[in-house]
């Protein structure tokens, strides 16, 4: 019987499969110590300053560079499909299967995001229990939104589990409250995104509201769960004092301590190009005089500050 179990358990992390779109080893941002951060594809918002434009659709996709194509024709003689031929590129008849990124000899092509099963991701992962065990590392879940995914999701956090391994998980808290609870239990820290606390100025610039997002931040803190909460700093859209007060006074009745800020950039932007999307949000990088003020708000209300995660 026991081996029996052991059967259907190999079997059940083989066959439960997973949208995944990177897996980044030795991370330093992600939570503490050493990590792999395993970024999952799907989320149900739209940042207008989002960086990683590729994990919003929960399907695989593949990206073309005109510029590095030499027109030899090897993806169409590989494609099972006929998606890829003469004629142009047919995105409804591809099944993903990567076989044309794979002969690309110039990398013009590229697969996001594939499937994977909980098996392969832990071989990945275990790869550096050395670093995680020396540096009090681990593994997070990020995204995209892991809550796309929750089944997946969980499943993954219990195995890690299992492994002794450190876990967090990245995201919104934008999701029914049991849905977000079940993979709350399962992790052992929170990374919690705060984007803006005003919802109006939330669903402006999300797509949506705030005000379930906060009432979940609530209900994780009364489990008593490790929580870190992470505020993007978006140069003339969060940053005024008001807002950063707000935050500040919530984390207090949140009984969070540790707050991470994330200077806004543009380094994403050359990805919308390849995906074919317009990159048309405004908004500026804040300098030291505005990061070391929103510090020195946060401060005064007793958080501990780190500037990159």
């Amino acid at each position: 019987m026991k081996e029996k179990s052991k059967q259907e358990t190999r079997t059940r992390l083989q066959e439960l499969r997973g949208t995944v779109f990177n897996i980044q080893r030795y991370s330093l941002h992600d939570g503490p110590g050493i990590r792999t951060v395993v970024f999952l594809k799907g989320c149900p918002l739209i940042c207008q300053w989002c960086c990683n434009p590729e994990s919003i659709d929960i399907s695989p996709h593949i990206t073309f560079n005109p510029q590095k194509c030499l027109g030899d024709g090897r993806c169409m003689t590989v494609c099972p499909t006929g998606a890829r031929s003469k004629d142009g590129y047919r995105v409804e008849d591809c099944i993903f299967c990567g076989k044309c990124v794979e002969i690309c000899p110039s990398g013009a092509l590229e697969l996001i995001g594939k499937k994977m099963s909980i098996a392969e991701i832990l071989r990945e992962v275990e790869k550096d229990r050395l670093f995680y065990e020396s540096s009090g590392g681990g593994v997070t879940l990020s995204g995209g939104e892991v809550l796309v995914q929750r089944k997946f999701t969980v499943e993954l956090l219990n195995e890690l589990r299992k492994r002794y391994l450190h876990t967090a998980i990245e995201t919104s808290g934008y999701a029914p409250w049991n849905q977000l609870e079940e993979i709350v239990d399962a992790c052992d820290l929170v990374l919690y995104d705060l984007k803006h606390m005003n919802s109006d100025m939330h669903r402006k610039y999300t797509g949506v509201p705030n005000e379930g997002i906060l009432d979940n931040a609530l209900k994780i803190a009364e489990k008593r769960k490790d929580m870190v909460f992470r505020v993007p700093l978006i140069g003339g859209i969060n940053t005024d004092n008001e807002n950063m007060e707000a935050v500040a006074r919530f984390a207090q009745k949140a009984g969070v301590k540790e707050m991470h800020l994330l200077p806004y950039h543009r380094l994403g932007e050359s990805k919308y190009k390849k995906l074919g999307m317009d990159y048309s949000f405004e908004a500026f990088t804040p300098d030291e005089n505005m990061i070391s003020n929103i510090r020195n708000i946060l401060e005064s209300y007793g958080l501990t500050v780190k500037i990159g995660g």
